[in-house]
């Protein structure tokens, strides 16, 4: 900052706001530092330093519940990582999309952009872990598309071999979140690796991930026909929006909560 090296505090600005703000579900402070890190890298002009400040603001818009905008980001993110050949946060565009389409209920589109992320990093071996997530992300979205070609002992193994903590509880919740729709069978297994997921981020600090982990069990508990259980589920996911500062989150599942 003393420098005034604009697309370097643009592209530090970034990351803060990803692995600092994002992860542990800050997301009012991901918010000015986000958009900050967008002016410092549109006044530098950089395209680094935009692939960067792009995917942060993109993310923060997702995790505050504004989608569409969300989206515009984000592919603003991956044509400028695509243009550097910036494949590790190619990865991190394309993965968000692939969130941001599953909210949007395009499993598609949300399959594709899974898939082209987990491309891009095993494509120059790097980041396992994140790679396999995008892999379980994309089934996931194929099982909400009605494709029913799953193979769960490969989904089971990647869960074992991720070697990232913060994704423990999230490969955990992709599979509940499989097995709960993929038919009426594995519903038991379903509530068993839901939970998993809710220690794996109350243990990790991942409380934006622990919201979306009660939501999932609320919707358990509502194929199981039990409301009062789903209604406490989704309460606990509103009050962690809450804290979080996910506005768009909260507006979205008060009003599921009281149509339940």
């Amino acid at each position: 900052m003393a420098a005034r090296n604009l697309w370097g505090i643009s592209t530090i600005k970034g990351i803060l706001a990803l692995f600092c703000f994002y992860y542990p579900g800050k997301i009012k402070l991901m918010a000015q530092i986000s958009s900050e890190a967008v002016d410092g890298a549109e006044e530098s002009g950089d395209i680094y330093s935009k692939a960067h400040a792009y995917n942060s603001y993109g993310i923060f818009c997702y995790a505050n519940g504004h989608l569409e905008v969300a989206e515009g980001h984000l592919l603003k993110a991956a044509e400028f990582c695509e243009k550097i050949n910036y494949h590790a946060w190619n990865f991190c565009a394309r993965f968000n999309l692939g969130e941001v389409y599953f909210e949007l209920r395009d499993f598609q589109k949300s399959k594709e952009h899974y898939e082209k992320g987990s491309i891009v990093l095993d494509k120059i071996r790097c980041l396992p872990s994140w790679s396999n997530l995008g892999k379980v992300g994309l089934v996931r979205s194929k099982v909400m598309n009605k494709e029913k070609d799953v193979n769960l002992e490969s989904l089971y193994t990647y869960s074992q071999n991720n070697k990232v903590k913060i994704l423990e509880g999230w490969f955990q919740r992709y599979i509940g979140d499989i097995l709960l729709n993929i038919d009426d069978q594995h519903i038991s297994e379903a509530e068993h690796w839901i939970q998993k997921a809710i220690e794996a981020d109350q243990r990790n600090r991942m409380m934006f991930n622990l919201g979306r982990d009660y939501l999932v069990f609320a919707e358990l508990f509502k194929r199981k026909g039990d409301r009062l259980k789903a209604q406490e589920n989704l309460g606990k996911a509103i009050e962690l929006f809450k804290e979080c500062g996910a506005d768009g989150w909260v507006e979205k599942y008060q009003r599921e909560l009281v149509a339940l």
